[in-house]
């Protein structure tokens, strides 16, 4: 279920997020400000009108069209394309990792448009850095950064469109309407289509300035519209990379050192290379001279396989006899968690991220001092689609195809690789099947290129999925220790936040509670490894929102107060007297959503039988709040609802934006509840779904209820920002189930029976 709720918040002024939340109701824009990406085709034949914007961010597939298809399409990646029947198609740049860009974002372009949704058509677009900027999937931003360009694009075409009939008519465009891609002179009676005027449009100069839509006029925004993709998708029809097929192509698989830390030192492959099928087995290295950001990848120097068939390849796999030495130290041959209390117990002026006031003066006067340690492990991604890509490597052209959240750097680390100019190598993208950060690092792209070269051949690389979890990208373990003072009056007058990551500091120092607590500090640190890491959904924020939520639970029990309130007590001195002026949220936004989940639950009403714990979290712009209900089934623990309030500005496909939050929620629950990825000696100790646990089915919220806050705030971020806070409602909620509070991840475990540190 979902509701739409009118902004119980108001608006900030001088808020840090003051240029997202600005209100654009209507909104006069110029076209200047990048007038060198705002281009205009003019069609070859067909009178079409082709708009392009570099900054187009995302848009969708093809679907069933009330148009006839124009006799000619032309074929320019990222551009709007008006066909002479007023057919209209909309490249997508960005790619679609399954958070429904490849829809929402064409509904911004045809709202300013002022199309008919059944007459647009949308197709991905390969990458082309001279078009685009920005063709990522990753941090929740494609609909944030494209919210004005999306605009912009679909008005300027509208007003040109317009411009071309007034011309006609000899008339003064400003007489002019539209709507649903016709244009109308009210007056004379006059009307025609889009396409009837389309090629008269490509004459128009661009328009210094355009004027924006009233977002109250908004018809197609806002709306529920279904995925483009959903037909082709549960109709097996092609659109992931695994689907991806060329006539003649083989089929290779990598093996990979079995710890972190190893390289080959001899290979026996007599087996292998004699087995049916097999063309060739031989070591890569897929390290490229100049590294981008995205190339992780703990293991460069691989054993490929290439063969005819995936079955042919995977049996040959098992018959190679490796041996492997260590190459580096063994950081990890101690417990990560004792690696990361070290390190936090080291911790030295120069990881102080952030502090106000004198904590350690006020923390000696305070009556009650809370202390508590939380941890978390690492994870795996576990994509549903395991991970693949398909090259075609000749002596002067690079061609790959596949699935990957960032195209452009796997370009830039391909061209490094096999010394080849950007210019003669083109990725393509298809859809994704799951991502949320495993799909950043794009190692795999360049396997399958130098596997392509060496073997002079078009191949599709394919991991199993063992593959997949033993060769890292991990989301990295955590450790956070909090602190908390009250006085006698049960106020909150000092708070501490420690936080250490494998590679990563998990510390948010300007986030909520900062801001509110008169002496606070903030020190944060990380800890290499040879164990490779990376983004995992809501970096960070994953594990950091679960263990403030559920401390500030304690912190609100051990002052005698409800936990909302103890909250919105917080949020009021944020509001009326903040400490410190680089707080990073919006604190009546933030009390908001709490205000708003508050009421939608019926907190504090008596509801025997049911165990409630509440959060909230603010991470990539967006705020959400939610209350988890638990009940006993049969002696065992069941989630029967999940209470979630969001406020992610406007809300461009209701949608789109449903699936996500309660995918995020699902997800948060179930990596909190049930997964870790632990290792000896540096070997990973999972390798598959029998042994690393994941949700299943009957263990997922019996209902999830989600309450968007109305507002005209431009949108913010929506992929992400679900999960974190749902595992701090779990651990709050479970506490009340079971009268013992969960520190340690995964909750599941009877790690969860000790206290670190009791109340004094």
């Amino acid at each position: 279920m979902w509701h739409l709720h009118p902004n119980q918040s108001g608006h900030q002024n001088g808020s840090t997020n003051e240029l997202i939340a600005k209100d654009i109701t209507m909104t006069l824009i110029t076209t200047q400000f990048n007038r060198r990406s705002f281009l205009k085709v003019s069609a070859a034949a067909g009178g079409g009108m082709v708009l392009g914007f570099s900054w187009l961010s995302g848009c969708m597939p093809k679907s069933e069209t009330a148009l006839a298809i124009p006799e000619e399409w032309f074929d320019i990646n990222g551009f709007i394309k008006i066909g002479d029947t007023g057919l209209v198609t909309i490249f997508s740049p960005n790619p679609e990792i399954g958070q429904n860009v490849k829809t929402s974002m064409p509904m911004i372009v045809a709202e300013e448009l002022d199309v008919d949704w059944k007459n647009v058509v949308v197709e991905q677009a390969k990458l082309n850095t001279d078009l685009y900027q920005g063709q990522i999937a990753g941090g929740s931003q494609s609909i944030r950064r494209g919210w004005e360009p999306l605009r912009m694009a679909g008005a300027t075409a509208r007003r040109m469109l317009m411009e071309a009939a007034a011309n006609e008519w000899k008339v003064d465009v400003n007489e002019l309407t539209t709507e649903k891609g016709v244009i109308t002179h009210k007056s004379s009676g006059k009307s025609t289509t889009y396409g009837a005027v389309a090629g008269a449009a490509v004459s128009i100069p661009v328009p210094e300035e355009v004027t924006l839509k009233n977002t109250a006029d908004f018809k197609l925004v806002g709306s529920r519209v279904r995925n483009v993709d959903a037909k082709k998708i549960i109709t097996g029809q092609p659109l992931f990379g695994l689907d991806y097929h060329r006539e003649g192509m083989l089929i290779a698989m990598i093996v990979h050192p079995p710890a972190f830390g190893m390289k080959l030192k001899s290979l026996d492959d007599k087996a292998a290379r004699a087995m049916p099928g097999i063309r060739d087995v031989f070591t890569i290295n897929t390290a490229p001279q100049e590294r981008q950001w995205s190339d992780t990848n703990a293991f460069p120097e691989l054993i490929a396989v290439v063969g005819t068939s995936t079955w042919e390849v995977m049996k040959a796999k098992k018959a190679i006899v490796a041996e492997w030495e260590q190459e580096t130290p063994l950081e990890n041959t101690e417990d990560h968690q004792d690696q990361l209390a070290r390190a936090l117990e080291n911790t030295t002026e120069a990881d102080v991220r952030r502090i106000d006031g004198q904590p350690d003066q006020a923390f000696a006067k305070a009556a009650k001092v809370i202390e508590r340690t939380f941890t978390a492990p690492f994870l795996a991604h576990n994509t549903m689609e395991p991970m693949n890509f398909f090259a075609d490597v000749t002596e002067n052209t690079a061609e790959l195809v596949g699935p990957v959240q960032t195209p452009e750097y796997m370009e830039k680390s391909i061209s490094s690789l096999l010394g080849m100019p950007v210019e003669n190598i083109d990725v393509k993208m298809t859809r994704m099947g799951g991502g949320f950060g495993r799909r950043l690092y794009g190692h795999f792209g360049l396997e399958a290129a130098v596997i392509s070269q060496k073997i002079k051949s078009p191949v599709k690389l394919v991991y199993t999925r063992e593959d997949d979890i033993s060769q890292g990208t991990y989301r990295p373990a955590y450790r956070m220790t909090f602190k908390a003072g009250l006085n006698a009056n049960n106020e909150l007058i000092a708070y501490e936040v420690k936080g250490v990551g494998i590679d990563s500091n998990p510390i948010f120092a300007n986030r909520f509670p900062a801001g509110t607590v008169e002496n606070y500090r903030a020190v944060g640190t990380a800890v290499s490894s040879n164990i490779s890491t990376g983004a995992w959904r809501a970096p960070n924020s994953n594990f950091t929102a679960g263990a403030e939520q559920a401390f500030l639970d304690e912190v609100a029990e051990a002052a005698g107060q409800d936990p909302i309130d103890f909250r919105l007590k917080l949020f009021e001195r944020a509001i009326n007297a903040p400490i410190g002026e680089k707080n990073d949220y919006e604190p009546a936004r933030y009390a908001g959503v709490l205000k708003l989940v508050k009421e939608k639950a019926n907190w504090g009403a008596e509801m025997p039988g049911v165990s409630r714990g509440v959060a909230a979290y603010f991470c990539h712009n967006s705020y959400v709040a939610q209350v988890i209900d638990l009940i006993k089934v049969e002696d065992q623990i069941k989630i029967k609802k999940v209470w979630c309030a969001v406020d992610c500005g406007i809300v461009v496909n209701l949608e789109g934006a449903l699936n996500q939050i309660e995918g995020g929620i699902i997800d948060g629950i179930g990596h909190a509840m049930y997964s870790e990825l632990s290792f000896v000696n540096g070997a990973p100790e999972q390798s598959n779904f029998h042994n690393y646990r994941l949700i299943r089915h009957t263990e997922a919220p019996l209902e999830i209820e989600t309450f968007f806050v109305e507002n005209d705030i431009s949108p913010t971020g929506l992929g992400e920002p679900s999960l974190p806070p749902a595992i701090g409602a779990l651990a709050n909620a479970m506490y009340r189930a079971t009268k013992q509070r969960y520190y340690h991840q995964p909750f599941s475990t009877a790690a969860q029976q000790e206290r670190t540190v009791e109340m004094i």
